[in-house]
């Protein structure tokens, strides 16, 4: 089946993040279910961005005659700002984070540390990117923070997370990114 040609877009401006616990299966995936207010890891700042770096080897001939390349790994990225965080949001920043509430006292605590406590969790994190003109793209990853974070409290500037989200592969085929944009002009083949 011929594929349309799909319009150019222009993307402008920031977005949302959302995440829950990846399960295994991503075939089930439906981005508009885990982009709900409760599943928000909070409000952007300073932007998203994701970044997908191949190596490869090279073979070449003394005289640089011949040469073959293969691609040996790849890596993905999800980088972003968090203006709004809370105990929660660094429970799934950090793999050892154990987060209780004392109803009594009105309080959230997070414990951070200990390998041993380490859950090895996987989350499925969707960078969801509106955008009323040219159609919405959804950017789907399945990963972990692996740059663990700093809260750097100043007088004069709001405390950002900047977590770095490395993609792991979520499906048999190695999948390390989505991008899912929307596409009035698509029709039924």
């Amino acid at each position: 089946m011929a594929q349309t040609k799909a319009p150019e877009r222009i993307a402008l401006g920031s977005g949302r993040v959302y995440y829950q616990e990846f399960t295994g299966d991503i075939s089930t995936l439906d981005v508009e279910t885990i982009c709900v207010p409760a599943n928000e890891l909070g409000h952007v700042k300073n932007g998203a961005s994701i970044e997908y770096t191949p190596e490869y080897y090279e073979a070449v001939s003394d005289l640089g005659l011949v040469k073959k390349q293969i691609m040996t790994t790849e890596e993905a990225i999800l980088t972003l700002g968090l203006i709004t965080w809370n105990a929660n949001t660094l429970q799934v920043l950090a793999d050892t984070g154990r987060v209780t509430e004392d109803s009594s006292k009105k309080t959230r605590t997070i414990k951070i540390g200990g390998i041993a406590n380490a859950k090895n969790k996987r989350y499925v994190f969707v960078f969801h990117h509106i955008d009323n003109i040219d159609g919405d793209l959804w950017i789907v990853i399945v990963g972990q923070n692996q740059s663990g974070f700093t809260l750097q409290f100043s007088p004069d500037e709001e405390t950002i997370l900047e977590p770095e989200i490395k993609c792991l592969p979520q499906d048999d085929d190695g999948t390390l990114i989505q991008l899912i944009e929307k596409d009035e002009t698509i029709v039924a083949g």
